[in-house]
């Protein structure tokens, strides 16, 4: 019997596969690098546009001329070679793959290292580099070393202020950042059913930061729900007795708010702990936390209060930004005194629209606090969007109040 990776890529843990890829993509970042290679290629042609994507959503709007050279450039290929094109304001790449793109038992392959995000759908999501990517472009197909896998096991369901973000955080905690390295996560039990698709995909997110090739949810009436919603019927993916390189168990009534230190994602602790430290920026979006449910979340807890620290919103997609507006949620934001972003990363990768400065600290909803990555000498602290929220209107880290 197998497990679901194996199951997708037809193959057995170890062996080496070529497959046909269901959906590519690349962002205004990695595009301009896929695209150069494409050309050192020898420029032989684009298999078929249909299933090819370009997202421009790494530095939006752009922040000086060479970028916008550069993205003119990607984006005047991308529109006569008729790839799917998203421009500036759609969204992050990851999110509007989710948005009604990705299916059940599909292979997606991003050129961004948070693709495994679309594992929450039962698909064989991961990323790439530009020279990987440059090929598919050409044939269509890559291969995978089909990996190993390590399960999840969660039951119960979460409580009190706890979200899927400290879940994730805890378990990148537990694996560390090279814990799982080439191997894919699956999240199975009867606590995985509990979890909504907004925080499956959270999870899976964070998978990378395990050193994992994907991260993976089991399709089940939730996804098909979610899918149908979207106008696509999909069928239940039963999971199989198989074997796990490492298995991992989760009461999810035990997970508690907690925080990612900084400089790495796996020192983790309470918040609790770290209750008083002072904070100048709080960013809540990105590919992680920054959907409707997180916007909402985030609306609920500073409604009708005022956030005392710089605190920027940026929803993950128009999509969720038209939603926001819909709903008043985006009024209750910027009443609270927050600042909205152009829907796309913001300032997560550190290029513009909310660069901290040296000796600043950020508590950022984001999936990483390398060293240096949003402003040289900053300091960045993950945590849930509740804690964010908490956090944003007492101007320190502070634990959020059970809703």
């Amino acid at each position: 019997m197998s497990t679901l990776s194996e199951r997708i890529l037809r193959g057995m843990a170890g062996e080496y596969v070529d497959r046909k890829v269901d959906h590519a993509y690349v962002h205004d970042g990695t595009g301009v690098l896929t695209l150069e290679a494409w050309k050192n290629m020898g420029a032989r042609g684009i298999s078929d546009t249909a299933h090819l994507h370009v997202f421009f959503d790494h530095i939006v709007p752009a922040n000086n001329s060479t970028t916008a050279t550069l993205q003119h450039e990607l984006r005047d290929f991308a529109c006569r070679s008729f790839f799917r094109f998203s421009d500036i304001g759609g969204g992050i790449c990851h999110q509007l793959m989710s948005e009604g793109v990705v299916l059940p038992n599909e292979i997606v392959i991003g050129a961004d290292s948070h693709s495994c995000t679309l594992g929450a759908f039962g698909a064989f999501a991961t990323g790439v580099g530009a020279t990987d990517m440059a090929a598919i472009w050409m044939t269509g197909e890559t291969w995978f070393r089909v990996p190993e896998s390590t399960g999840i096991h969660l039951a119960g369901n979460l409580v009190g202020a706890a979200e899927a973000k400290d879940l994730a955080l805890s378990y990148v905690s537990k694996l560390g950042m090279d814990g799982a390295s080439y191997q894919a996560l699956e999240f199975v039990g009867e606590g995985a059913a509990t979890i909504p698709m907004d925080d499956r995909l959270t999870l899976c997110n964070l998978a990378v930061e395990t050193g994992a090739k994907a991260g993976m949810f089991y399709a089940d009436e939730m996804t098909l729900h979610y899918l149908a919603a979207a106008g696509y019927a999909a069928q239940v993916q039963e999971p199989e007795p198989c074997s796990y390189k490492q298995e991992l168990d989760f009461d999810l009534s035990d997970i508690v708010p907690v925080i990612a230190v900084p400089p790495r994602v796996d020192t983790v602790k309470p918040v609790s702990d770290l209750a008083g430290l002072p904070v100048d920026q709080v960013f809540v979006g990105t590919c992680t936390n920054g959907r409707y449910s997180d916007l909402a979340r985030f609306a609920r807890i500073v409604k009708g209060r005022k956030v005392v620290v710089r605190t920027i919103v940026v929803p993950a997609s128009r999509v969720v930004l038209q939603k926001a507006i819909n709903t008043g949620v985006l009024m209750d934001l910027v009443e609270a005194g927050c600042s909205i972003g152009t829907p796309g990363c913001g300032p997560c990768l550190g290029s513009h629209m909310g660069v901290i400065s040296d000796g600043e600290v950020c508590l950022s909803t984001a999936n990483r606090n390398f060293r240096n990555r949003m402003g040289v000498g900053g300091e960045i602290y993950l945590s849930s969007v509740s804690t964010a929220a908490a956090s944003a209107l007492e101007g320190e880290i502070t634990e959020p109040e059970v809703s």
